[in-house]
C-alpha cells in the first residue's frame, strides 16, 4: 500500500510516536478537529488498519466456536464486536464485525492483520471458510454521526453498505457493565465506513477532516478500550470493562471461556482500568507505559502504566491507565514521566469489587473453628 492522500492535505502533520502510523495525526488544530468530529462535521482517515473478510456458510458459527461474541444469529447490515482469547482468558486479538449474509467483515489494528489472519487460517480445519486480507482494496473511514456523510462512496457487498457501527455506547444482550452511574460511552456514535482505496485522494479533499489524535481524545473520553493501546499480554476483558460490548456470557464454550466466567462470577479482575485527569501545569503528557505511582508505606510505588494519553478540548488533560485493584479509589495518584512528576486524580471506570457476581455463599473450610 503507498502512503495515506491524506497526508498531503494542507497542515498534516504525522506524530513518530503516535498511535496510528501511515495516517495523519492531525492537521495543525487538534482541539479544533475534536469539536468538529464530536458535531459530525468531520471524517477521520483511518486507512492503516485492517480489513479482514471471511466468507462461507460457517463463516459466523464458526467464529461464534472461537470467540467472545454471540455472532450466529448477525443479520446482514447487523455489527458486533469479539475478542479472541487465548486458553487462560488473555486477549489475543480484538475485532470489529460487520456481516453482510454473505461474508463477515472484521475491523482490526493493523498488528492484527497477518497474525490474526494465520491463526484463523490454521483453525478452519474442514469448515467452509475462507480467510482473506481486504486491506490492500478497502480503507476505513471513521466519523461520530448516525448519518453517513453525504457523497462519501460507501463499498456494498451483497446490497450491505459496509459500515460498521461501535456498539460501545451500549451494553449488548449477554454482556454486563462494571462501570457506575452515567456513562460516557452512550454518546459514542462511532461508525467506520469502508471505502474503496482508489477513491482516497478525492475523499480526502472533499470533506472536513480531523487527525488521528482528535478520534483517540474522544475515545478516551469514552472509557472506549482498544487492542492496540490498552492490550499487553495480561489483559483480561473485565479489566478494562470490556465485557460491555465484545462478550456473551451465557454462550457456548469457546477458547478463554472458562476464566471470563470464573472470573466474573466468582472472582475479581487482578487489575481495573481508570480515567485519570492530568495536572496540565507544566504542560507534559506521559508517553504510553509511563508509571503510575501510589503511595504505600511512605514511599511511592508503581501501582500501574498509562496505555494511552490525550489532551481533550473540553476536559483538558486526560489518560486511560491500568492500575491494580488493590488501589484505593481515592488514593493520590501520580505518574512518572521521564522522571518528571504529574499529579492525577482517578475516575473510577472499573471498580474494585468488579466481579464475584454470583451470589454463592463461602463455605467453611474443613476442620476450621468456628468463632462466636
Amino acid at each position: 500500500m503507498t502512503g495515506s492522500p491524506f497526508l498531503l492535505l494542507d497542515g498534516a502533520v504525522q506524530l513518530p510516536d503516535a498511535a496510528d502510523l501511515g495516517v495523519p495525526s492531525h492537521y495543525g488544530n487538534p482541539n479544533i478537529e475534536q469539536r468538529h468530529l464530536a458535531d459530525g462535521s468531520a471524517i477521520v482517515d483511518l486507512s492503516n488498519r485492517g480489513v479482514l473478510a471471511v466468507s462461507g456458510p460457517d463463516r459466523l458459527t464458526w467464529l461464534n466456536s472461537i470467540t467472545s461474541a454471540e455472532l450466529r444469529f448477525l443479520q446482514p447490515g447487523e455489527s458486533s464486536e469479539t475478542l479472541f482469547l487465548d486458553p487462560q482468558g488473555h486477549i489475543e486479538h480484538a475485532a470489529g464485525l460487520l456481516d453482510d449474509g454473505e461474508t463477515a467483515w472484521l475491523f482490526v489494528d493493523p498488528a492484527s492483520v497477518e497474525p490474526l489472519a494465520a491463526w484463523l487460517n490454521r483453525m478452519k480445519f474442514m469448515l467452509r471458510v475462507e480467510i482473506t486480507d481486504r486491506t490492500p482494496e478497502f480503507a476505513r473511514i471513521g466519523y461520530l454521526s448516525d448519518d453517513v456523510p453525504a457523497g462519501l462512496p460507501v463499498a456494498s457487498a451483497s446490497n450491505v453498505p459496509l459500515v460498521w457501527s461501535d456498539p460501545w455506547r451500549a451494553v449488548v444482550a449477554g454482556g454486563h457493565s462494571y462501570a457506575d452511574g452515567e456513562h460516557p460511552g452512550t454518546s459514542w456514535n462511532w461508525h467506520e465506513a469502508l471505502v474503496p482505496r482508489d477513491q482516497l485522494a478525492a475523499i480526502s479533499t472533499h470533506y472536513s477532516v480531523a487527525g488521528s489524535l482528535a478520534a483517540e481524545a474522544l475515545r478516551v473520553a469514552a472509557w472506549r478500550p482498544r487492542f492496540a493501546t490498552e492490550v499487553d499480554e495480561k489483559t483480561i476483558p473485565h479489566e478494562l470493562d470490556w465485557l460491555r460490548s465484545a462478550v456473551h456470557l451465557s454462550k457456548g464454550c469457546y477458547r478463554g471461556q472458562e476464566t471470563v466466567a470464573k472470573v466474573h462470577n466468582l472472582g475479581h479482575p487482578p487489575r481495573r482500568l481508570v480515567m485519570l485527569h492530568l495536572d496540565g501545569s507544566d504542560s507534559v503528557l506521559p508517553a504510553p507505559g509511563a508509571s503510575v505511582l501510589g503511595e504505600r508505606a511512605g514511599e511511592q510505588v508503581e501501582v500501574g502504566r498509562i496505555t494511552t494519553a490525550v489532551i481533550h478540548h473540553e476536559l483538558g488533560p486526560i489518560a486511560l491507565a491500568v492500575i491494580k485493584r488493590s488501589v484505593k479509589a481515592d488514593a493520590v495518584l501520580t505518574v512518572n514521566e521521564d522522571g518528571q512528576l504529574i499529579a492525577a486524580a482517578q475516575q473510577i471506570i472499573v471498580p474494585a469489587d468488579a466481579g464475584a457476581v454470583a451470589d454463592v455463599p463461602r463455605l467453611p473450610r474443613l476442620g476450621a473453628v468456628r468463632r462466636p
